[in-house]
């Protein structure tokens, strides 16, 4: 397969948990025949976890370079090369872990999407949409929407590219102009 160099630099892959958007995200990945790096944010507090942390490593398969980072996205995505593609899966998981480690969500957020901005190569980026339910009922589920829903926007904004995904059926937000 020859590497495709005409993708978007940044695309996001939006949708809500297990709606297909890990699936969708590594397909594209997997078309652009590029060598493939994944940023893994999920950390595997039980055993559950663990269960779907190993059957996501087995689904992608032995081609890919695997990176588990759960808070120090500038470090993880400057370590790429320029002839790879990242998939980073998922910025859901990554805030939660910043707001457990209780960093500053605004400053890490900034941060990210200024690295985002800088990669040195394409990046495919998985997000859940949590903005679909009932306003929560506890401050820090309102406090996690409200930064969920921060980021999302900020990433379509910089994203060339935003699909969102209904029950593994993508439809196509934003085009490359």
């Amino acid at each position: 397969m020859s590497l495709n160099l005409d993708i978007p630099q940044i695309q996001l892959v939006l949708g809500g948990a297990a709606s297909g958007k890990s699936h969708f995200a590594e397909n594209l990945v997997i078309q652009t025949g590029r060598p493939r790096r994944y940023i893994a944010t999920a950390e595997a507090w039980d055993d559950e976890m663990k269960t779907k942390i190993a059957a996501h490593k087995v689904q992608r398969g032995p081609d890919w370079i695997t990176c588990e980072e759960p808070l120090d996205m500038i470090s993880a995505i400057g370590a790429s090369e320029p002839n790879e593609i990242i998939l980073l899966d998922c910025v859901t998981m990554w805030l939660t872990n910043l707001m457990l480690a209780k960093l500053n969500i605004d400053q890490q957020s900034k941060a990210f999407i200024n690295t985002l901005k800088k990669s040195p190569c394409p990046i495919i980026l998985v997000s859940n949409e949590v903005g679909h339910g009932i306003v929560p009922d506890n401050p820090m589920s309102r406090k996690f929407v409200k930064y969920q829903g921060a980021i999302n926007q900020s990433l379509a904004d910089v994203a060339a590219q935003v699909f969102f995904i209904t029950a593994g059926i993508p439809q196509c937000l934003k085009r490359p102009t």
